[in-house]
């Protein structure tokens, strides 16, 4: 198999079956981030401007409880994948969910279409996300090393996606409304969800298993919680304890809960060795500097969008590019830099930093990213030059590529084979957390305090990137080997 695997070099020296992951994920990014660009203005947009009005604050919050959800969905994903279906058709099935849910926000109305369209996207990507990483990890055998260089070339598709979805859904809501915005981020999906079912054969027959499959006995078991949990949910919202401006809150303390809980079950499980518990541990302090990385990243989508609003300059030869035109700035960046780490992640092999050593900088440059902010605090409207806005997301990329790919990769290879998909969950979950913290931190930012707020949080960044650097020899030891 390892032999087999190592001769695959049928797109750009890696695995053929990467092509057809490479191009679901880039669809699936492209109905969310062109989504995502418009979804924030939409929500705090007067109905004047074609929005629903909501509180600005309140609707940061709702987009960073819906950021969190996808990602704690993975875990949904994750455990289906692993328990009953299989990566490759939780994926598929996945994909659908996602296309659903950008119908509905296209053609129904105000928080109809918001409520529907938001729970089936994020249900869906999150079934997505999870489920495609870990199918690109099952096409390299354990010490291959095209495996960073690999996820680096999969973190293109994602930034491709990412780039062209903005800027054509921002276009078209501009020029012909929101719900016209949200049509085209459905079309992508269709796209994507065809092409993929066309590759579908190319993945190996491992795709299709099922690592550690239910048993018939617990299925009503199972279906039974699944039903409670949902009837709580929609109590809860009814009586308004789930309320939209603390919708960012709840999703932080359930997704701290669950990572929590998610660990215990691993560590405890017996269906893994001492060696792969040991390596279970050494994830723990990467989950927590991912998590504090995303809780700054994120802000792209919820504090940056709304400077990008009220603060930027975003006049360019006398044309006022749309808002979300400044979230296609980092996938850019993305596409121009993430070949660069490929190569250089390649070239370096044994000799390349250790993953603990490029998380730590990682969050470290995420802290200098908010730092930056600081010279061009308490200034008015258009007060903020493109250009200066653009070196910050440059930082902000830097950042990025030190940690998310790396941190895909290095969930495939710490993962005990019983929990295979759900240690992929386990890193998303980590997202999720920091994403709704986004969504909570946001609500201390305005004007009156930017420099506090950004001074702030960078500084906190930095010491935790510099601690997670002092620890890295000890974490590699219980990492066993794996880089």
């Amino acid at each position: 198999m390892t032999v087999t695997r190592e001769r695959d070099t049928g797109f750009f020296g890696q695995p053929r079956a990467l092509a057809n992951l490479f191009g679901v994920e880039l669809w699936e990014r492209f109905s969310f981030y062109g989504m995502q660009g418009i979804l924030l203005i939409y929500l705090y947009y007067s109905a004047a401007d074609g929005g629903l009005g909501i509180r600005e604050d309140t609707a940061t919050s709702i987009v960073g409880a819906y950021g969190g959800a996808v990602y704690l969905s993975t875990i949904i994903g994750a455990w289906v994948a692993d328990r009953l279906l299989g990566s490759e058709r939780v994926l598929f099935l996945s994909a659908i969910l996602v296309m659903g849910g950008h119908i509905a926000l296209a053609v129904l109305p105000r928080l109809a279409g918001v409520t529907v369209g938001l729970i089936l996207i994020a249900i869906g990507s999150g079934g997505v996300k999870a489920n495609a990483t870990s199918l690109v990890g099952t096409l390299y055998a354990a010490d291959d090393e095209r495996r960073d260089a690999g996820f680096s070339l999969f973190y293109l598709g994602i930034n491709l996606g990412a780039l062209a979805g903005p800027l054509l859904t921002g276009l078209l809501q501009q020029r012909a409304g929101f719900h016209v915005g949200f049509g085209l981020a459905a079309v992508g999906m269709a796209v994507g969800l065809v092409q993929y079912a066309l590759g579908r054969r190319r993945l190996p027959e491992s795709a299709h298993d099922v690592p550690n499959p239910l048993p018939a006995r617990s299925r009503t078991t199972v279906a039974g919680i699944a039903a409670v949990v949902v009837v709580a949910l929609v109590i809860l919202a009814l009586t308004g304890v789930l309320s939209a401006d603390r919708l960012a809150t709840v999703v932080v303390v359930v997704s701290a809960a669950a990572a929590i809980g998610y660990f215990a079950v691993i560590l405890a499980s017996r269906d893994i060795s001492g060696e792969e518990r040991r390596r279970v541990w050494a994830f723990v302090p990467m989950f927590l500097a991912s998590a504090a990385f995303w809780s700054l990243y994120q802000q792209q989508f919820t504090v940056v969008t709304i400077y990008s609003d009220q603060r930027l300059d975003r006049t360019v030869f006398g044309f006022q590019m749309p808002v979300s035109w400044v979230q296609s700035i980092n996938p850019v960046f993305i596409i121009l830099l993430s070949g660069a780490f490929a190569a250089l992640w390649t070239r370096l092999g044994r000799r390349q930093p250790s993953t603990p050593v490029k998380f730590a900088a990682g969050t470290a440059i995420m802290g200098v990213a908010f730092l930056l902010f600081l010279p061009l605090a308490g200034g008015g409207p258009n007060s903020t030059p493109l250009l200066a806005l653009a070196g910050i997301l440059l930082v902000f990329t830097i950042a990025e590529l030190l940690l998310s790919p790396v941190g895909l990769s290095l969930t495939t290879k710490l993962a005990p084979r019983a929990f295979h998909t759900q240690m992929v969950a386990l890193f998303f979950l980590s997202v999720a957390l920091g994403t709704a913290l986004s969504g909570t931190l946001a609500r201390y930012y305005s004007a009156d305090n930017e420099g506090t707020y950004f001074g702030v949080l960078g500084a906190v960044a930095i010491v935790l990137g510099l601690a997670l650097a002092a620890a890295a020899r000890p974490i590699s030891r219980l990492m066993g080997g794996v880089r």
